[in-house]
């Protein structure tokens, strides 16, 4: 894991560098670097980021809190490991509560500035092209901007934020079994309609809005589904 920059660390106080830290620890388990199941202790994470023992414990419990981290009292951490089932419970939470707040979605629209809409749709077409092309790194980096930013038009932090969690999650699920993919560009595992998104809600059609993203949540879950079988078949001929 890269060290953070000498030069910076004394002119950032401590709840900028706990940021920093669950910030940049949250990039590598979404890499894949810090894999799921890897266990490490505040000791190694200071070391490694050259940086005091407190805000790495600070940064590790965010990160615990918010779903990415397990922590044991006499191990340390490590990457949370999340089943097909979590994954599929995770997208029908968050399919609920969009179900529930496309609406208001649609009327934010209606009076979305229109620089922040532009922003939106760059943010959707990074993601989609990302998506397109296979590029995980980029695509994940776009596509939790572009959820974020489309979950506070909501008006709700704490829709938002719960959204947003369950966003990153997910993507812990699928990182390393996305990567096991031959070919990503050719998969249906990816969903790339952030376009059609932005599209929809500048025209403010609510009854299109919803069906994108009960699309998104339907290939999320077809994809759980194949994982599912193909599990069964690697069990079953390793019996």
């Amino acid at each position: 894991m890269p060290a953070s920059g000498a030069d910076t660390r004394g002119t950032v106080n401590r709840s900028t560098l706990r940021q920093q830290l669950a910030d940049a620890l949250r990039d590598e388990v979404l890499a894949g670097r810090l894999q799921p199941g890897r266990e490490f202790t505040v000791k190694h994470i200071a070391e490694s980021y050259e940086v005091s023992a407190t805000p790495v414990r600070e940064a590790l419990f965010d990160l615990a809190a918010q779903g990415l981290l397990a922590s044991d009292q006499h191990k340390g951490f490590r990457v949370r490991e999340y089943s097909v089932a979590e994954f599929r419970g995770m997208v029908e939470a968050r399919s609920l509560v969009v179900s529930g707040v496309h609406q208001r979605l649609a009327i934010a629209a209606s009076d979305l500035a229109p620089d922040r809409l532009a922003v939106l749709r760059r943010r959707a077409e990074e993601a989609a092209r990302a998506a397109r092309a296979g590029d995980l790194d980029v695509l994940i980096g776009y596509d939790l901007r572009f959820w974020q930013e489309l979950a506070t038009m909501v008006g709700n932090p704490h829709i938002a934020e719960f959204l947003h969690q369950l966003r990153v999650r997910c993507w812990v699920f699928s990182v390393l079994r996305l990567r096991e993919e031959l070919d990503l560009q050719a998969a249906d595992c990816l969903w790339s309609g952030h376009e059609e998104v932005v599209a929809a809600l500048a025209r403010c059609d609510e009854e299109t809005v919803y069906e994108l993203l009960a699309a998104h949540d339907r290939t999320a879950l077809g994809w759980a589904d194949r994982l599912e079988v193909r599990a069964g078949r690697t069990e079953r001929a390793g019996t």
